[in-house]
């Protein structure tokens, strides 16, 4: 689509579908680096050979994980993602996206090894160096993806980042599937190890790529700025097209420069730019999505079906995650066609009634007998209900949450405001991954024992409660962006509201408004008041 005065509003508008795969498929690769580890850890703590290594031992459960040491394990990650994405910033915004992409690959690898260990301490702090990692990946992908891609597949590209998240997860479940007999360290050592190979093809594939545009130009490299949006334009460095993107980006930047220095401080201003409202979008929406209760069943799913009575709970976690997969691949598809907002309105309502109804099944007739029986149909209708409910969440809040998140930024703040963000995702990841053991699983008493809620299935009606209050989120906070470069996002926040947000969109669109026609419109208002006024 044609632009305005001074640039085309495209964003980087390859002619060449080309650049946009592979940047894509390469950079969406960090996705399998947080799927893989979050799908490993629940199927790990349950192995046999794991939990003599790392359990204790009662003489009548035999080799266990007390509930403290199992919220640990599996939450400690997520302490170091917090860490690892606040510290995005200075890695993204002084290393520059793609190197910050590769050395965080590196530092991945190190907790991965530190992982292969028999030593408890040792286990512990490779979970918190490999979570750092992750952390710092989860926050540079959507943020390089978000600055290279075109407008109009953006929701697509970035959408890939959470199929990558699911395609780690049934990854994980079909290597644990075929280790998890295995009566010797290599049960759990085999899971593990093959992260090396996600964090080489990852920091392989980066190397090859050119450095976002975006970054280049806010640290005053101008050329190299043109010369890496030729690569994605497939176009000469100073071809007409070119010089037409770096005047977009650089009319926002310098925009946005004039209402603030950047700093952390200027993230919750709300100026004219609405940084305020924007880094508390961002920071709620990743806290909101982790409230649905999803990584309920990708960390706790083996160990909550073993529970519920379920004879081989591993397979029943494959049929999750091929339909996490599955209808990833659907609904990022669906994100630039249906729009942000409708679709996170759609995935919240569907998730709320799917949770509900797990729950009372659960709590009417899903319970195990004293003779240990179980009724059939209610464990069939629980796992439909919750495979459904994983659909929802697959097609809206899993990958259009890290859409929303990468593009509701102005360049000046992004890496801030995305990793203020993200780190809010890490906290409340933690946070429901350490608690829930404490919530779902029963009191257990002796030298070991630990107060418990016991809810078991019942968390089921957390979950569907806090799916509410995504919906009210999502009406009054979330825009539609759908179709906009990121500079015209900019506009949108400057000059609407957010429930105004989908007329003012199909304005830009019908105007082919740009933000150097905006500024060059509004300072020649300002001069012809200035005239009168004299």
């Amino acid at each position: 689509m044609g632009g305005g005065p001074g640039g085309t509003g495209d964003g980087v508008d390859s002619g060449s579908l080309f650049w946009a795969i592979v940047m894509s498929a390469f950079a969406a690769f960090g996705g399998i680096l947080f799927g893989y580890d979050t799908g490993t850890i629940g199927g790990i703590i349950a192995m046999d050979d794991w939990l003599s290594v790392f359990g204790s031992f009662d003489e009548t459960l035999g080799p266990y994980l007390p509930t403290n040491d199992q919220s640990l394990v599996v939450s400690i990650l997520s302490a170091g993602t917090f860490f690892g994405a606040l510290l995005a910033f200075p890695m993204g915004d002084i290393v520059g996206r793609k190197w910050g992409i590769i050395a965080s690959c590196a530092i991945f690898s190190l907790g991965v090894g530190l992982q292969l260990d028999t030593n408890w301490a040792t286990f512990v702090v490779g979970r918190v160096i490999a979570g750092f990692g992750v952390g710092l990946v989860s926050c540079l992908v959507p943020m390089y993806q978000s600055e290279c891609s075109p407008k109009s597949v953006r929701g697509l590209i970035v959408g890939l980042y959470q199929l990558a998240i699911t395609i780690g997860a049934l990854l994980a479940a079909i290597v644990l599937n075929a280790t998890k007999e295995q009566q010797s360290h290599s049960a759990w050592r085999t899971p593990i190890a093959v992260q090396f190979v996600w964090a080489a093809i990852l920091s392989g594939g980066m190397f090859f790529l050119p450095e976002s545009p975006r970054f280049l130009l806010k640290r005053g490299r101008d050329d190299a700025a043109k010369i890496s949006l030729g690569r994605l334009l497939t176009k000469p460095k100073d071809s007409l097209e070119v010089e037409a993107e770096y005047a977009e980006i650089s009319a926002a930047l310098d925009a946005d420069r004039a209402l603030g220095g950047g700093s952390y401080v200027d993230c919750f201003r709300n100026t004219e730019a609405k940084n305020g409202l924007r880094t508390w979008t961002g920071i709620l929406l990743q806290g909101w999505q982790q409230l649905t209760g999803i990584n309920f069943i990708f960390y706790y799913g083996t160990v909550f079906f073993k529970s519920a009575g379920i004879s081989n709970p591993f397979i029943i976690t494959i049929i999750c995650d091929v339909v996490n997969t599955v209808m990833t691949i659907f609904g990022i598809q669906l994100i630039d066609r249906v729009g942000r907002r409708r679709l996170l309105l759609i995935g919240a309502a569907g998730m709320c009634v799917c949770e509900f109804i797990v729950a009372i099944v659960g709590v009417t007739v899903g319970d195990i007998q004293a003779d240990q029986s179980v009724n059939l149909p209610a464990q069939r209708v629980l796992i439909a209900f919750v495979c459904i409910y994983i659909a929802f969440f697959a097609t809206s809040w899993g990958p259009v949450a890290w859409v929303v998140t990468g593009e509701i930024f102005p360049l000046n703040i992004r890496a801030k405001g995305m990793s203020l963000s993200v780190a809010s995702n890490w906290l409340w990841n933690f946070g429901i991954g350490y608690a829930t053991p404490y919530l779902v699983n029963p009191t257990t008493t002796g030298v070991n024992g630990v107060k418990a809620a016991n809810l078991g299935v019942k968390v089921f009606f957390i979950w569907g409660s806090t799916c509410v209050g995504c919906l009210i989120f999502t009406y009054f906070f979330i825009p539609e962006t759908k179709g906009l470069s990121l500079e015209q996002i900019d506009l949108l926040y400057r000059e609407s509201t957010i429930i105004g947000s989908e007329a003012y969109r199909k304005q830009i669109l019908a105007t082919n408004e740009t933000f150097v026609g905006h500024a060059k419109a509004a300072h020649t208002v300002e001069y012809v008041d200035d005239k009168e006024k004299v």
